[in-house]
C-alpha cells in the first residue's frame, strides 16, 4: 500500500526563505510512503515501546536459537561478585571497576545518563559514564602511568578505589534568529579523592556514555565498501563534510580492521567490544583479554584474588556477544504522519542525512542469518568527522582526531525515555534533548546546524519529531 502527502503552502515559503540555505528554488516532491518503511532494523524489527523496547531478541531469530539469546542475556544483565565465592559462575568481580554487570550501564539494553543532581549537587557517581584515560607519547596516546587506561571509582573490598569523578555544568545561552531562547551545558570534570597518586600533569581525558545496543549485528554486518564509498560520495559533494574511517586492531581477528563501535569508531568488532568492556569495566578476565589492569603504584589491586583463568569462560562470553549482535531494532513510530514525514524532508534539506546516512543492505556475517542480506535503516556513515572545538575531548583515539567522532545511528533515539526515563544525548549526556544536541554540533556539521536554527519554530519541531519517531 502507497499513501502520498500533498505538500503543505508553508513548506514552499519556507523552500523559497530558505533557498540560499540549502540549495534549491523550488520544493521536489515528497516520496511517497510504503508500508514497511518504518522496519529499521529489516526483518529483526520489533513493534514494541515502553521499558522493553530495546530487550527482544531479532524477530526473525528462529526458535531453536532463542536459547543462546536468553543465556547471553543472563550473564549481560546479572551481577558479578568478587572472588572467592561460591558463585564461581559469576565470581571475579574486579578488582577495580565501575559496575557489576553490563546491563548496570546498558540498563534494559538501553543508553546510559550522567550522574543526578539535587540542588545544584551531584547526588551519585558516574556509572554509565565512563572516562577513558591518556598521555601522549612517541608513538601515540600511552595510558595514564598511575590509573590505566580508564579512571574507576570502585573497587572490591581490600582494594581503593581509583577516585572520584566530580561534574559541573557551566551555563551558555543563545537564541534562534526567530528569537527563541536556548540554553547549553558545558561539562567539566575533576578527579578527587586520587588512590594513587597525583594524575599525569598532561592527562588526557574523554568522557564517553554508555550507548543503546539494538542493531549492533546490523551495524556490523554493512560491508566496507558501503562504509568507504560514504566517504567518497561526501568528498564529491564537496559540502565541507569529510569523514573518514577509524582503523583499528582487532584482538578477535588478530589485525587491524575498520572501525564502527565506540564513540570515536575505536572497536572493529562486538566480539573485541563486549571482551573489552568486561575487562575494563567490570575487571573479568577472558580469552583475549588475560589481565586486569593493575598499574605498578596499585599493589592491592594486583595481590587481590582472581576468580579463574579465565574468568569468564568462552562459551558464556559468546553468549553474550550473541546476544548482543542479536538484539532488535524497534520499528520507527508513527512514520507515515504528516508531521513526521514533513520532518523526514527537513531532515534532508538541513543536509543531516550526509553524515546520517540512513539506508544500507547488509552484507553477510558468518552464523548469523539474522543480520544477514537485512535493508536497514541506522543513519549513520560510521566514519568519524570533525564535529568542532565545542565538542572536542583533545584525546585521538586510534587514526581518530581529538576533534573527531564517529556518526552515532539514530535508530532508537526517540524512545529513551520509555526505556530509560531520561533523554540525555551526545558523547557525554551534556545535551538535554534533541534540540540542545544539534546545536552542539561544529566543525563539519556547523552548516548543518545553521540551517537548522533557520527554520521557523514550527519546521525545526516538525524535524525533532521526525527524530523523536526514530
Amino acid at each position: 500500500m502507497t499513501k502520498l502527502f500533498l505538500r503543505p503552502a508553508s513548506w514552499l515559503a519556507a523552500g523559497l526563505i530558505l533557498g540560499g540555505l540549502v540549495g534549491f528554488t523550488s520544493l521536489p516532491e515528497l516520496a511517497p510512503y510504503h508500508d514497511g518503511d518504518e522496519k529499521l532494523g529489516g526483518d529483526t524489527t520489533v513493534y514494541e515501546t515502553g521499558r522493553n523496547a530495546f530487550s527482544l531478541s531479532a524477530a526473525n531469530m528462529a526458535s531453536e536459537r532463542q536459547t543462546r539469546f536468553f543465556v547471553g542475556n543472563s550473564f549481560f544483565k546479572k551481577a558479578w561478585v568478587e572472588a572467592p565465592s561460591s558463585t564461581t559462575a559469576r565470581d571475579g568481580l574486579g578488582p577495580h571497576f565501575i559496575a557489576r554487570s553490563c546491563g548496570a550501564c546498558h540498563a534494559l539494553d538501553g543508553r546510559g545518563a550522567p550522574p543526578q543532581f539535587d540542588k545544584q549537587l551531584q547526588a551519585e557517581q558516574p556509572m554509565a559514564l565512563l572516562f577513558r584515560l591518556s598521555v601522549p607519547g612517541a608513538k601515540g596516546p600511552q595510558p595514564e602511568p598511575n590509573y590505566g587506561g580508564q579512571f574507576n571509582n570502585d573497587a572490591i573490598p581490600g582494594v581503593k578505589p581509583e577516585g572520584k569523578v566530580q561534574i559541573s555544568y557551566q551555563p551558555q545561552t543563545g537564541s534562534f534568529p526567530d528569537g527563541e531562547p536556548f540554553e547549553l551545558l558545558q561539562p567539566q570534570y575533576r578527579f578527587t579523592e586520587l588512590g594513587y597518586g597525583p594524575l599525569h600533569p598532561q592527562l588526557q581525558v574523554s568522557p564517553r556514555i554508555a550507548p543503546q545496543m539494538i542493531g549492533l549485528g546490523l551495524l556490523e554486518a554493512i560491508r566496507e565498501q558501503d562504509i568507504l564509498a560514504n566517504a567518497r560520495a561526501q568528498a564529491a559533494a564537496n559540502l565541507g563534510v569529510s569523514g573518514r574511517a577509524n582503523y583499528v586492531p582487532d584482538a578477535y581477528a588478530g589485525k587491524t580492521l575498520i572501525g564502527r563501535f565506540g564513540w570515536k569508531a575505536n572497536v572493529a568488532t562486538i566480539a573485541h567490544q563486549s571482551a573489552g568492556a568486561f575487562n575494563g569495566d567490570i575487571g573479568i578476565t577472558s580469552r583475549h583479554f588475560p589481565q586486569e589492569e593493575c598499574l605498578p603504584a596499585q599493589r592491592d589491586c594486583r595481590q587481590a584474588a582472581r576468580g579463574g583463568k579465565p574468568e569468564i569462560p568462552k562459551d558464556k562470553l559468546d553468549a553474550v556477544i550473541f546476544y548482543s549482535r542479536t538484539l532488535a531494532v524497534p520499528a520507527q513510530r508513527e512514520a507515515d504522519s504528516a508531521e513526521v514525514r514533513r520532518g523526514k524532508w527537513l531532515f534532508s534539506q538541513a543536509q543531516c542525512s550526509s553524515c546520517h546516512v540512513a539506508s544500507y543492505t547488509t552484507g553477510p556475517l558468518r552464523g548469523l542469518p539474522e543480520v544477514s542480506a537485512q535493508k536497514i535503516s541506522p543513519y549513520t556513515d560510521l566514519l568519524l568527522h570533525n564535529m568542532g572545538p565545542g565538542l572536542a575531548d583533545g584525546r585521538p583515539d586510534g587514526l581518530a582526531s581529538g576533534q573527531e567522532w564517529k556518526t552515532p545511528p539514530l535508530w532508537g533515539i526517540g524512545l529513551f525515555a520509555d526505556v530509560n526515563g531520561h533523554t540525555r544525548y551526545l558523547h557525554d549526556g551534556r545535551a538535554r534533548n534533541l534540540s540542545e544536541a544539534i546545536l552542539w554540533h561544529g566543525g563539519e556539521a556547523e552548516a548543518a546546524k545553521q540551517r537548522f536554527m533557520a527554520f521557523n519554530k514550527t519546521d525545526r519541531a516538525a524535524l525533532l519529531r521526525f527524530l523523536e519517531s526514530l
